[in-house]
């Protein structure tokens, strides 16, 4: 059975009292392995995000880290709440590199929609927004690292569904397809399911972590299998979660009880998977590559 193993039981990444923007929390973070460095670029609120405080503002921060452990952070957010799709800030990072650009999915919130928004960037701190992927409700999208047959492939949420969509140019998208539906016999996925980061690549087949929701809105981690040449394509999909809410700091906080992710990085056989707890600091848990095997 695939579990995560988590490299601290303690945060690696918590809010910074002293920065306005990054006071509240510090969570869902994606993650880039780039010229022998971790890159991380996690979502920030200047108050809770659980709603008791008010209205809360996201901006995106920027860390790097030599050992995927120890990060060190930049003072300012590299992207703000400063376009009205974004009016309460950018959530939600998933970041790829394709043919040497990376791409950023996330989410534009202006305070009453959630809409899927792209940007690019050559450095993965200036980045150059692109607008709205899809004029739709909707969230918990990436890219995959590398076309399929020649297209973009995306995965998006059409709740409670994790969903495909194809492009030839990034610009329209189309063959929407739902993949993964929650299960009703599950405890801890039979209310709703999204993606965690993007898929990762092995000689079995995309191995998608994703994140399931319980009737208690509990937040768990799963994994399942999809086909390297058509990944709306379900190989496997494991019964049980690969990483839930244990840990005091992943059960107390801004909303308690979840573990969340939305990104990973693979160094050598070892993958990292960074993830939030409780909406409020984030962590890390490892996955060799010998332990992707589905019974």
């Amino acid at each position: 059975m695939i579990k995560l193993r988590r490299l601290s039981d303690k945060p690696i990444l918590q809010p910074e009292r002293g920065n306005t923007w990054e006071a509240g929390a510090v969570f869902n973070c994606a993650a880039v392995y780039e010229n022998g460095l971790v890159h991380m670029i996690y979502r920030a609120t200047d108050i809770s995000s659980g709603g008791d405080e008010g209205d809360f503002i996201n901006s995106l921060g920027y860390a790097v880290s030599k050992d995927g452990i120890h990060f060190n952070r930049m003072r300012d957010p590299i992207l703000t709440n400063d376009v009205p799709q974004e009016a309460r800030g950018p959530e939600d990072p998933r970041i790829v590199k394709i043919e040497g650009v990376f791409y950023m999915l996330y989410t534009g919130y202006d305070g009453k929609d959630f809409r899927i928004c792209r940007a690019i960037s050559k450095n993965l701190i200036d980045w150059e927004r692109k607008g709205i992927v899809l004029d739709e409700s909707n969230k918990d999208a990436s890219l995959f690292p590398e076309k399929i047959n020649g297209k973009y492939v995306m995965f998006h949420r059409r709740e409670p569904d994790i969903c495909l969509a194809y492009s030839n140019e990034l610009e329209n998208w189309y063959n929407h397809k739902s993949i993964l539906s929650p299960l009703p016999s599950s405890k801890w996925e039979h209310n709703k399911i999204g993606i965690a980061g993007p898929p990762i690549k092995t000689d079995k087949g995309w191995l998608l972590i994703y994140h399931g929701t319980s009737k208690e809105k509990r937040y768990c981690l799963g994994a399942a299998l999809l086909d390297l040449d058509n990944p709306s394509i379900v190989l496997a999909r494991q019964k049980e979660p690969i990483l839930e809410p244990e840990l005091d700091w992943e059960v107390n906080g801004c909303v308690p009880n979840i573990v969340f992710s939305n990104g990973q990085v693979e160094i050598e056989n070892r993958i990292l998977v960074y993830y939030a707890g409780a909406d409020s600091a984030i962590g890390v848990a490892e996955l060799k590559r010998s332990d992707i095997v589905f019974s």
